[in-house]
C-alpha cells in the first residue's frame, strides 16, 4: 500500500515539472506574436493608409483633368472631323469628275482618230477606237448617281459612227466577194445552176501604190466590230445554196476555175453525158477542189479572236498574258494593233486566240454540208448486195482521205469524223439500205392487183432461188441428226414410198404479186446468208416484218374489193394459204446456213402460219356469209311457195329458184380454176345446200298442199336437182368435171334430204309409209316423225287411210 502511494507522488511531480516547461515554451510564443502585430504590422499599415489618401488624391485630378478635356478638346476634334469629312467628299467629287472628264476626253478622242483612220482606210486601226469609245462610254454609263445628259448624244455619236463603218467594211466585203446568181434565186434547175459565178477580189494588187486595203485589214475589221460571224454566216448559206450542194446533187456539174490578172472566178460547167449518181469519190474531189480555192484566196487568213483583245477595249477582259511577247504582230504603240499589219500572213505560226477564216466558216457550214454528203452522196454509194462490200473499202479510203484534206486546210477540227464513221459503219447501213429497199418493194406488191395472177400446181416449177448445199459442218450435223433415227426407219420399201406431191399444195391460182413476194422474201433470206451476223439478223427480222405487214396492209388496202368481188376473195385465200404453206418450211431451210444465233432454232416462221391461214379462212368465209345472205334474200321472194296454184306464185318462186341457180353457175364460174377443187367443192356444196335447205324448211312448214301445188313444187324441185350440180364446175375441162358432179351428195348435206321431198310430193300414203319402213327407211334418215307427219296431213285429206299412215309414223 506504502509502495503504490510513493509512485503516484513521483508521477505527479514529473507530470508538474514537464508541464512548467510547456508554459514557458508558450509565453516565448506569446511574446513573439505580440512583438510581430505591434513592431511590425501597425506601421505598414499606417504606411498603406497613407498611400490610400495619395491615391485618391489623384483620382480626384484625373476626373478634373477628364472633365477639362471633354468640355475643351473634345469641341475641338467635332470640328477637325466635319473638315475632314466635308474635304473628303470635295476630294470624291474631284476624282470622279476627273475621270468621267478622262473618259469623255478619251471617246472624243477615240471617235476623231476613228474618223482620221476610216478617211485613210485604216479599218482596223478605226475599229479598235471605235471599241476604246465603246468601252469609255460603257463605263460612263456604268457610274451610278453619276448621269449625263450627254451621255445620250455620245450614244448616239457611237453609234452613227459604228453604222458608218460597217457600211464601209460591208462594201469593201462586196468588192472582194463578187456573187453573180441566176435571175431566179428560187431555181434549182440545172440550167439556172451552171449560171452562178463566185468571183474573189483577193488577190494582191499589181499595182503597189494603189489605194486598196489589204484583205487581211478587211476581215480583222470586221471581226473586232464582231461582224464577221453574220458575213460568213452569209457567205456559207450561199456557198451551200449555188456551189457545194448542186455539185453534190447534180453529177452533171463540174467546178472551172478562172484566174486573173486581179479576181479569181470559179464557175460551172455541164457535162453532157453524166451518170445519174456521182460516185462518192468524183464528189470529194469536186468539194475538195473548192475548199482548196477557197483557202488558197480566203480563208487561209488568220484572225485574232474576237474575245482575245485587250481589257482596255471590252469591259470585264483582263490583258492576257503573253501579249507583250506578240510584239511582232501588235506593236507597243498607240494603237496597239497597226492598220498595216492587222494579220499574221498564213504560214506563220498560230497564236493562242486566233483562228482561220476555214475554222470559222467550217463551225458554221460543216454540220449541214456532212448531211448532204450523207444523204445525198454516200447514201445511194451504200451497195444493195452483199457481194459488193469488199468494193465499198474504196469509198470509206476515199472519204477518209477527203477529211483529212479538210483538217490539214483547217476547215474540220482534228477530233471530227462524221463522214468517215458514217462511211466505216457500212454494214450496218447496208442492212438497213436493203431492209428499207426490200420492205418498199414488198408494200408495192402488197398494193398491187389481186386479179393478176399466176396457177400453180405440185408438178410446178416456182421460180424461186437455188439454195446452195450447206457447209461441211452442216452435213456433219445432219449425218448426227440422221444417226438419232431408230434403226428400220432409215429404209423404206418402195411399195412403202410417199407419193412425191405429199405435203404439196394443190393446184390453185395465186396473185402474180404474191408470187413475186415470196421469191423477194427467198432471195433477202439467200442475201442474209453471205451477210455478216448483225446484218443477217436484220435482214431475217425484215422478212419478218414482210409478213407481218401483208396481214395488217392487204386486207386494208382491198377491204372494199375483198368484200364484194367473190374471185378476189378466193385468190385472196389462196394467196394466204400459199405464203402459209412457204412459212412451214423456209425458216428451216436457211436454218443451217446462216448465222449462230438463227441456226439455233430462232430462224423459225411456224408461228406465223396460223395467221395467214385464219386471215385467208376469215376473208373467205366472210364472202360466203355474203353470197349465203344473196341466196336466202332471192329465195324469200318465193312467197314461202305456197299456192303454187296460183300462177303468179309459181312464177316468183320459178323465178327466185333460176336467180338461185344462175347465182350458184356465176361463182361456179369465177372459182373455176382459182380454188383448189377440194375447196371449191365445199364451197359450191355449202351454198347449194343452203339453198336446198331453205327450200326443204319453207315446203315443211306449208299446211296446205293441193295435188296441183304438190306437182308444181316438185317440177320446182326436179330443177334444183337436174340443174344443181351443173355448178361444180373446178376444172376447166368439162369431161374432168363430171366426177364432182356425180359426187354432189359428198358435198351437198341436204341433197337426200331434198330428193326425199321430192319423193313425197309424189308419192301415195302406202309408197310414203314403206319409205318411212317403221323408221328404218331412207325417209327416216332424212326427216323426223313429225316433219313427216306434217307434210302427210298437208298433202292428203283426213280420211280413215291417212289416220292409219299418220299411226304408222312413229
Amino acid at each position: 500500500m506504502a509502495a503504490r502511494a510513493g509512485s503516484l507522488v513521483a508521477a505527479v511531480l514529473a507530470h508538474s515539472g514537464r508541464l512548467d516547461k510547456e508554459h514557458l515554451g508558450a509565453r516565448g510564443e506569446v511574446c513573439t506574436m505580440i512583438n510581430k502585430k505591434y513592431s511590425e504590422f501597425l506601421p505598414s499599415m499606417q504606411s498603406a493608409e497613407d498611400l490610400v489618401a495619395q491615391v485618391e488624391g489623384l483620382a480626384d485630378s484625373i476626373d478634373l483633368l477628364k472633365a477639362g478635356i471633354e468640355n475643351e478638346v473634345q469641341r475641338d476634334l467635332n470640328v477637325a472631323v466635319a473638315e475632314f469629312t466635308e474635304l473628303k467628299q470635295q476630294l470624291e467629287r474631284d476624282t470622279l469628275v476627273l475621270s468621267v472628264l478622262k473618259k469623255l476626253q478619251e471617246f472624243d478622242t477615240a471617235i476623231k482618230e476613228c474618223s482620221s483612220a476610216l478617211q485613210e482606210k485604216q479599218y482596223v486601226t478605226a475599229a479598235q477606237q471605235l471599241e476604246q469609245a465603246r468601252s469609255s462610254l460603257r463605263s460612263l454609263e456604268s457610274r451610278r448617281g453619276f448621269e449625263l445628259k450627254i451621255l445620250k448624244a455620245l450614244g448616239t455619236e457611237l453609234t452613227v459612227q459604228t453604222q458608218n463603218m460597217i457600211y464601209h467594211l460591208g462594201e469593201e466585203w462586196q468588192k472582194l466577194i463578187v456573187w453573180k446568181l441566176p435571175p431566179s434565186k428560187g431555181s434549182s434547175s440545172l440550167e439556172a445552176l451552171v449560171l452562178s459565178e463566185l468571183h474573189l477580189h483577193t488577190l494582191p494588187p499589181q499595182d503597189e501604190d494603189a489605194a486598196v486595203p489589204p484583205v487581211a485589214a478587211v476581215l480583222q475589221a470586221l471581226a473586232v466590230l464582231g461582224e464577221l460571224h453574220s458575213k460568213l454566216k452569209d457567205f456559207g448559206q450561199l456557198l451551200l445554196q449555188y456551189i457545194l450542194k448542186p455539185l453534190i446533187s447534180h453529177p452533171s456539174l463540174e467546178p472551172v476555175l478562172e484566174e486573173q490578172p486581179d479576181v479569181f472566178i470559179l464557175r460551172f460547167r455541164s457535162q453532157e453525158l453524166a451518170l445519174d449518181e456521182s460516185s462518192p469519190m468524183e464528189v470529194f474531189d469536186k468539194i475538195k477542189l473548192v475548199f482548196e480555192v477557197l483557202h488558197k484566196h480566203l480563208l487561209k487568213y488568220l484572225i485574232v479572236n474576237q474575245h482575245y483583245v485587250q481589257g482596255e477595249w471590252r469591259e470585264g477582259f483582263e490583258l492576257m498574258e503573253g501579249l507583250a511577247q506578240e510584239a511582232a504582230v501588235f506593236r507597243s504603240v498607240s494603237p496597239p494593233w497597226d492598220a498595216d499589219v492587222p494579220l499574221e500572213q498564213p504560214g506563220e505560226g498560230r497564236k493562242e486566240g486566233r483562228v482561220t477564216l476555214a475554222e470559222l466558216l467550217g463551225e458554221l457550214i460543216w454540220e449541214e454540208l456532212s448531211d448532204c454528203l450523207i444523204h445525198n452522196c454516200l447514201v445511194n454509194s451504200i451497195p444493195t448486195n452483199s457481194s459488193k462490200l469488199e468494193q465499198y473499202k474504196e469509198v470509206i479510203e476515199s472519204t477518209e482521205e477527203f477529211e483529212k484534206a479538210l483538217k490539214k486546210m483547217e476547215f474540220l477540227k482534228e477530233d471530227t469524223t462524221a463522214l468517215l464513221k458514217y462511211a466505216c459503219n457500212v454494214d450496218s447501213h447496208f442492212a438497213n439500205k436493203k431492209c428499207q429497199d426490200v420492205i418498199m418493194a414488198a408494200r408495192s406488191l402488197m398494193t398491187s392487183e389481186i386479179h393478176n395472177t399466176v396457177k400453180i400446181s405440185p408438178d410446178s416449177s416456182v421460180a424461186l432461188p437455188e439454195l446452195p448445199d450447206p457447209g461441211s459442218g452442216d452435213q456433219v450435223e445432219v449425218a448426227r441428226v440422221c444417226r438419232l433415227l431408230p434403226s428400220g426407219t432409215g429404209s423404206v420399201g418402195s411399195e412403202s414410198r410417199l407419193s412425191p406431191f405429199t405435203l404439196c399444195l394443190p393446184s390453185c391460182r395465186i396473185s402474180c404479186s404474191v408470187q413475186q413476194l415470196v421469191q423477194l422474201a427467198y432471195h433477202t433470206l439467200l442475201e442474209a446468208t453471205a451477210s455478216t451476223d448483225l446484218c443477217c439478223v436484220q435482214l431475217f427480222d425484215c422478212v419478218r416484218n414482210i409478213f407481218q405487214l401483208f396481214c395488217e396492209v392487204v386486207p386494208t388496202y382491198h377491204r372494199e374489193n375483198l368484200q364484194k368481188l367473190p374471185q378476189l376473195a378466193a385468190i385472196h385465200h389462196n394467196n394466204c394459204m400459199y405464203i402459209g404453206h412457204h412459212l412451214l418450211t423456209l425458216g428451216h431451210q436457211f436454218r443451217y446456213r446462216s448465222t449462230s444465233v438463227l441456226s439455233s432454232g430462232a430462224a423459225t416462221f411456224v408461228d406465223l402460219v396460223p395467221a395467214f391461214r385464219r386471215l385467208g379462212m376469215e376473208c373467205f368465209l366472210a364472202q360466203m356469209r355474203v353470197q349465203k345472205g344473196e341466196i336466202l334474200e332471192r329465195l324469200s321472194s318465193a312467197r314461202n311457195f305456197s299456192n303454187m296454184d296460183d300462177e303468179e306464185n309459181y312464177c316468183a318462186a320459178n323465178k327466185a329458184i333460176k336467180q338461185v341457180l344462175h347465182q350458184l353457175r356465176r361463182l361456179g364460174m369465177v372459182w373455176q380454176d382459182v380454188l383448189p377443187v377440194n375447196v371449191y367443192c365445199k364451197a359450191m356444196g355449202a351454198l347449194l345446200n343452203t339453198a336446198l335447205a331453205e327450200i326443204v324448211t319453207r315446203i315443211a312448214a306449208l299446211e296446205d298442199i293441193s295435188a296441183e301445188d304438190a306437182d308444181r313444187l316438185y317440177s320446182l324441185c326436179r330443177i334444183m336437182v337436174e340443174e344443181g350440180p351443173q355448178v361444180f364446175t373446178p376444172l376447166l375441162d368439162k369431161d374432168k368435171n363430171k366426177k364432182y358432179q356425180e359426187e354432189v351428195p359428198v358435198y351437198v348435206q341436204k341433197w337426200m334430204t331434198f330428193k326425199e321431198l321430192m319423193i313425197i310430193l309424189q308419192a301415195n300414203l302406202q309408197e310414203i309409209v314403206d319409205q318411212w319402213a317403221d323408221g328404218k327407211g331412207p325417209l327416216a334418215e332424212e326427216f323426223s316423225a313429225a316433219e313427216v307427219k306434217s307434210l302427210i296431213r298437208a298433202l292428203f285429206q283426213n280420211t280413215e287411210r291417212r289416220a292409219a299412215a299418220l299411226a304408222k309414223i312413229k
